[in-house]
């Protein structure tokens, strides 16, 4: 309680100036996954792919929306999606059919049209929690199974990290080290800004470097300006409306079997970091709600699905500022941005070895919550089956990195890592004996994990 007590609820106690200081930090957090989507997918569609405008503008708008839906109470920022990164390149790839004669920026936005209906299944899930309760579906994520998901969470996106630093160590290092120094020992406002500094303080190192002629690993310059300088500075993103498919949909939306399940990992995250319990108030029919809504909407108008960011669950856990205000504003931010080509095309210049350096410290987080919530609730590790229930969402998590491909009617589809992970571990905990887990009983636990049904600690 000691670490809750110190955390602020309501931003406005800082003063606006220092709100839209944290709003920027989220910003950033989010800035470099979500713009590395689109540029991967644009490999994928040689260059006809989503726009990093449209993307930003989702991200945005998708946080928004998501708020609305779950009453403006769970700081949660919705970024692009790395799930769906397999799909887009199955459709890019078909040459079957209809798709046989068609150009890369042809088959896009039937790619698009896929996520729409991925996010669509959010929608009915959604309903199906609110009807039959949330109790009832939760019994089947007790924190044996949830703890280790966010621990996978947090792991699988390591190698991400790694390499975006490894293409400038003394980069990633100055990140990461900036980082460290302003949460352990700034002082006032610097303390819960720790990211933002990071971000400023290695960008300012990395100018210098790139004017006096270092470059990266391999060869390249550190920064390079070549799109701002051609990049105007207001212009409306290039949406495209999406397009249906039955052999695109079939590619697309069986992945959000992953993200559905990626997202209760990600609720309980927040919930665990900020102490609130937001899968019961708002609830998580409505976070599945506005999280399927928000990725529907980008897939209609060409942008790539959205889900809940990590990273920016990192970014409360270092700050303790848990006011979803602060990631409105990051919101809002990213809006304007996307009708500023130049500007995104700035931030868009962002080091690579920076973000990775500073990533270091936000997927650490996301696994050290997992850690905690098997702990504050008494996961019994003596017992067998919780052993291998935990065990089997680890090394599934962690060791299929390509996810597994199947065919159904003739077409290939692939499920992620953790979609495979959390499949088998809901499966194991509800067939094996011997789930003795109650909710209500570890009352402190089940509030910190985001489970709880009664938040009054009544074992006192």
């Amino acid at each position: 309680m000691g670490e809750k007590s110190k955390a602020i609820y309501d931003a406005r106690t800082l003063g606006k100036p220092r709100m839209a200081l944290l709003g920027m930090q989220h910003m950033f957090a989010m800035f470099g996954a979500t713009i590395l989507v689109p540029i991967l997918v644009n490999g994928y569609f040689g260059g006809e792919g989503p726009s990093v405008q449209v993307t930003l503008f989702f991200a945005g708008l998708g946080t928004l929306l998501f708020h609305v839906f779950s009453k403006f109470k769970v700081p949660a920022f919705l970024g692009s999606s790395f799930a769906f990164l397999g799909g887009f390149a199955t459709v890019a790839n078909l040459n079957t059919g209809k798709y046989a004669d068609m150009t890369f920026g042809e088959k896009f936005p039937y790619a698009c049209g896929g996520i729409v209906v991925a996010g669509l299944m959010y929608l009915v899930l959604a309903v199906f929690i609110k009807i039959v309760g949330v109790k009832k579906v939760m019994h089947f994520l007790p924190p044996v199974v949830t703890g280790p998901i966010i621990i996978c969470i947090g792991l699988s996106l390591a190698p991400s990290a790694v390499s975006n630093a490894s293409a400038n160590w003394l980069l990633a290092i100055i990140a990461l080290a900036v980082v460290i120094i302003f949460n352990i020992w700034g002082k006032g406002m610097w303390k819960i800004i720790p990211i933002l500094m990071g971000v400023v303080i290695s960008y300012v190192i990395a100018l210098i470097l790139n004017a006096v002629g270092m470059t990266n690993a391999d060869g390249s310059p550190i920064l390079d300006f070549a799109a701002v300088s051609s990049a105007s500075w207001v212009g409306l993103p290039p949406f495209i409306i999406a397009k249906f498919d039955i052999t695109s949909v079939l590619v697309m939306a069986p992945i959000a079997i992953a993200t559905m399940m990626e997202h209760v990992g990600d609720i309980s995250a927040i919930s665990a970091t900020t102490g609130r319990n937001f899968i019961e108030d708002p609830g998580l029919h409505r976070t599945l709600f506005g999280d399927g809504l928000a990725t529907a909407m980008a897939g209609l108008f060409g942008g790539p699905a959205n889900t809940t960011y990590g990273e920016n669950t990192g970014v409360l856990e270092l700050s303790k500022v848990y006011d979803p205000q602060v990631v409105r504003i990051a919101a809002v931010y990213a809006i304007v941005i996307s009708f500023i080509p130049k500007i995104a095309d700035i931030i868009g210049t962002m080091p690579t070895a920076i973000i990775g350096g500073i990533s270091f410290m936000l997927y650490g987080m996301i696994s050290a919550i997992g850690v905690r919530n098997v702990v504050e609730n008494k996961v019994d590790f003596t017992k067998s089956r919780n052993l291998i229930v935990a065990a089997v969402i680890l090394v599934s998590g962690l060791g299929f990195s390509g996810g597994i491909s199947f065919t159904v009617f003739g077409t290939s589809i692939t499920l992620t890592s953790l979609a495979i992970a959390a499949i088998l571990g809901i499966a194991l905990n509800a067939i094996l004996p011997g789930n003795d887990y109650s909710f209500g009983e570890n009352f402190k636990g089940d509030i910190n994990r985001g489970i709880s049904f009664n938040n009054n600690d009544q074992t006192t």
